[in-house]
């Protein structure tokens, strides 16, 4: 049976004349309809549009099953001018009105993510059923057409079913709907007498992305089933909400349970979760985990988020290691590992690896480029970092952004030069956003220029994205100076604005637990 399939589904322009001599004494559709649907649904569906093509030829060898089968090679592939002809084909031989007909017209719509053609096939549908519906609201949701699917789904006429809810719980994570989330996450378990991991999935991706993190972990704990989908999500549920700790814990709790094994994304999520705490050695358990499964490679997106977690935990050496295995580097890799040495301190051998990634023919993004900056702020290399900043503008035509901007006055503060930095903001083709001002603040404060103080604070209060940070920043300036009824002015101002300065920790690394090791 595998070699008559292997055969079938490796058709030639010379086999399918061959299965056309044989069958052109009979051609019925109930004959060639199988192997057409098998062809649709093998590894090669370009298979099925050929032998779609010769049934066309006899009047009496195609009915409405061979569209369907058909369009679905179509969407398999995909090939939308192929699937343009075929509808073109059954509106032309009567079969348009079949339900099964329409609907795969949806669907194929839907697949090649032409909209407009989908909501015209499904508005021409005298009688939608749930497939029609399902189809619809899915494609709107995926195509960014998000509270078009809502309003879809609210005017259905039919029962909905498991694979609809979890298209439209999709619509309303994307549009942060809470409350109409909930209302649909009521129906299904009011609805719905048989649980589905999918759909459970879908309404733990939508309470984690709308930052309801106890009712995640409530669906989570009551799930009869759960899956490496299920594992992942709410592990990177609190790594991104800043519950890194537990996000930890649960990844333990994963691998001890053994129900089931996490995937490249679970590692990401965990290593993100590592990075964010400096939990060193939490992350170099995890390093040793992936070094035991055959299927889990230090490429591409693990391989990242393994140099990101090293430099963040000012592992430097196994930062370059990590590196230095991957196979494929890619623009992320090049610019963590830019930016890692930047932030530990190793301004040079941060260009020496932009030097060697130009000749590996990455081309750098704005992300390089503030590494670049930043590397050449700490190492106190002025006129290297004014270079790469025109560079960056002149032959690379990245448009600075304000975070560039910022570190090219956190350079000149660092280095004492206020002057040139007040220079350089005055200069800028857009209004400095606070950050800016904020830098050239702490410079002043650094090197004791009051006067340059008193002139720029009107300008940072007057500015946009004023952070709580920098507003922290001119308090404590002004409390340096026993300027007091300053200070207290500031806070009074954070205070109005519901702002308040988080208080700073440090982490103490201690030995994991042994239940990690």
């Amino acid at each position: 049976m595998a070699e008559k399939l292997h055969a079938v589904f490796n058709l030639t322009y010379r086999k399918l004349n061959q299965i056309h001599a044989q069958l052109i004494k009979n051609p019925k559709p109930h004959i060639l309809n199988p192997l057409l649907g098998s062809l649709s649904n093998s590894p090669t569906p370009q298979n099925a549009l050929l032998l779609y093509n010769q049934m066309l030829l006899h009047p009496t060898s195609h009915n409405h099953y061979t569209f369907t089968h058909a369009l679905k090679a179509c969407f398999s592939l995909p090939a939308h001018q192929k699937g343009l002809e075929i509808h073109a084909h059954v509106l032309k031989c009567g079969h348009y009105s079949d339900i099964f007909i329409q609907n795969s017209l949806l669907h194929f719509y839907v697949i090649v993510n032409d909209v407009v053609s989908a909501c015209q096939v499904f508005d021409s549908i005298s009688y939608p059923d749930v497939v029609s519906w399902t189809s619809i609201i899915s494609g709107l949701s995926k195509c960014g057409f998000e509270e078009e699917a809502i309003v879809k789904f609210s005017s259905m006429d039919v029962e909905p079913n498991s694979t609809t809810l979890v298209s439209v719980i999709s619509a309303c994570s994307s549009l942060g709907a809470f409350k109409l989330g909930k209302a649909i996450h009521g129906f299904s378990m009011r609805k719905l007498c048989q649980t589905n991991i999918v759909l459970d999935n879908a309404m733990l991706d939508f309470y984690v992305r709308c930052g309801s993190l106890v009712n995640a972990r409530y669906i989570f704990e009551n799930m009869p089933k759960r899956d490496v989908v299920s594992w992942t999500t709410i592990v990177g549920g609190y790594a991104h909400r800043g519950f890194c700790e537990e996000a930890v814990r649960l990844f333990n709790e994963m691998i001890r349970g053994g129900e089931a094994e996490p995937n490249e994304a679970t590692i990401v999520n965990v290593l993100s979760a590592c990075s964010s705490t400096g939990a060193l050695s939490l992350g170099q358990w995890v390093h040793s985990y992936i070094a035991t499964r055959n299927d889990l490679t230090t490429n591409d997106n693990v391989g990242n988020a393994l140099i990101n977690m090293y430099v963040k935990g000012g592992n430097i050496r196994m930062a370059i290691q990590v590196f230095s295995t991957m196979e494929s580097k890619d623009i992320i890799s090049w610019s963590t590992i830019i930016s890692g040495m930047a932030m530990n301190g190793h301004g040079m051998h941060a260009l020496q690896l932009f030097s060697l990634m130009l000749v590996h023919g990455v081309p750098p993004d704005d992300v390089t480029f503030i590494g670049l900056l930043s590397a050449c702020s700490h190492a106190g290399m002025v006129e290297r970092g004014l270079m790469i900043f025109n560079a960056m503008k002149d032959v690379y035509q990245i448009v600075p952004e304000m975070q560039h901007y910022a570190c090219v006055v956190d350079m000149h503060g660092r280095a004492g030069l206020l002057d040139e930095a007040e220079a350089f903001i005055r200069e800028m083709p857009m209004e400095a956003e606070g950050p800016i001002w904020g830098a050239l603040l702490n410079a002043c404060k650094i090197h004791g220029n009051e006067k340059m103080f008193e002139r720029i604070k009107h300008c940072l209060l007057k500015s946009k994205g004023v952070g709580t940070g920098t507003l922290a920043l001119l308090s404590n300036t002004y409390a340096s100076s026993d300027r007091w009824d300053d200070a207290n002015k500031v806070r009074d101002e954070m205070r109005w604005m519901g702002l308040k300065k988080m208080a700073g920790c440090s982490w103490i690394e201690t030995d994991p637990p042994s239940n990690m090791t």
